[in-house]
């Protein structure tokens, strides 16, 4: 069965909103993140992709795991499915699109159907807990 290993950021704002992304010339909002480069840890697969999509230094010592979540991937044939390894994470500097990013904002738990089958489960999960 085809596979993606995927990391993803999970921010909330104060008003208990997440951060999501939307990619250049994409219609879907998607939890920020990204896939490994070579031999990357988790968490320097995660600093690289943030710097990258979001502008920020993520804060080595306070990247903590939330969770791992399994979908079908999005946009992809059926049956291949992406495995997302969330963490939160203070940062430094101001968060702003970045590279392929074209726009980001904060979306509600109500919003999350304009996001990925996986990021669904990380809102349901969030809803859960209260986040």
């Amino acid at each position: 069965m085809p596979f993606i290993d995927k990391l993803a950021y999970i921010y909330l704002n104060s008003q208990k909103q997440i951060l999501v992304t939307l990619s250049q010339r994409k219609n879907t909002w998607y939890i920020p993140g990204g896939k490994r480069e070579g031999n990357e840890t988790d968490q320097q697969a995660l600093i690289r992709e943030v710097k990258e999509e979001l502008s920020v230094d993520l804060i080595p010592k306070t990247i903590k795991l939330y969770g791992i979540f399994e979908a079908q991937a999005h946009g992809k044939s059926e049956g291949t499915i992406v495995r997302m390894t969330c963490y939160m994470a203070g940062f430094d500097g101001d968060i702003k699109p970045s590279g392929e990013i074209a726009r980001i904002t904060y979306f509600n738990f109500d919003q999350k159907k304009l996001c990925s089958p996986v990021d669904n489960l990380i809102f349901d999960d969030l809803y859960q807990k209260d986040y």
